[in-house]
């Protein structure tokens, strides 16, 4: 991966700085009485900043520099590798690399995530754009409409097995959130072959 301009880190480091403090917020006092205010005082930008960064409070729990990367990480993969293949190969790799740095953060982001109703329904709203991203690269693999009725549901069985696998995690703490991930998409990419 290439590694990114001084502005783009600087950018990273801010939404870094704002998300990590608004989880520290929301640990000590709960979400719901944690205001944009406060996270903003706390990360030591404006409001407009914070705004700039997350269009509400319930993104800065579910917003992340994820599903960029993750597509990036397929699209290098080996052009005859089949799609689920190549997508279990990145995520298990994205998880080992990138989300290692960030496995607190993203357990806490997990545990609002699943105890806080707006964010809750938003997260539904917002899986959508993971699910296209992952259509697009059932297109580009197999040459097949992204739009396809078959192309979703083979991301859909996708989707499902890696929510099953953090939603594993977040219940089992011992457990290694990349073995995880490498099974759900096992299953899968085997044709379900239990």
């Amino acid at each position: 991966m290439t590694k990114p301009g001084l502005r783009e880190r600087k950018k990273q480091k801010t939404r870094s700085a704002i998300q990590r403090e608004a989880m520290r917020l929301f640990q000590e006092q709960g979400y719901d009485a944690t205001t944009v205010e406060q996270i903003a005082e706390a990360a030591e930008v404006s409001q407009s900043t914070f705004f700039r960064y997350f269009p509400t409070k319930e993104d800065v729990v579910l917003l992340d520099d994820y599903d960029p990367v993750i597509a990036k990480m397929i699209a290098e993969r080996p052009a005859d590798e089949p799609p689920v293949t190549a997508i279990r190969k990145a995520m298990t790799e994205a998880i080992g690399v990138v989300f290692v740095e960030d496995q607190e953060l993203v357990r806490d982001r997990l545990g609002f995530m699943l105890s806080v109703p707006a964010i809750w329904t938003r997260m539904f709203e917002q899986s959508s754009e993971t699910h296209q991203m992952l259509c697009a690269v059932f297109s580009e693999r197999t040459g097949r409409d992204a739009d396809s009725f078959d192309v979703r549901v083979a991301v859909g069985a996708i989707i499902g097995a890696l929510n099953s696998a953090v939603l594993h995690w977040a219940e089992h703490p011992d457990t290694d959130l990349e073995e995880l991930t490498a099974r759900a998409l096992g299953v899968v990419e085997s044709g379900f072959a239990l």
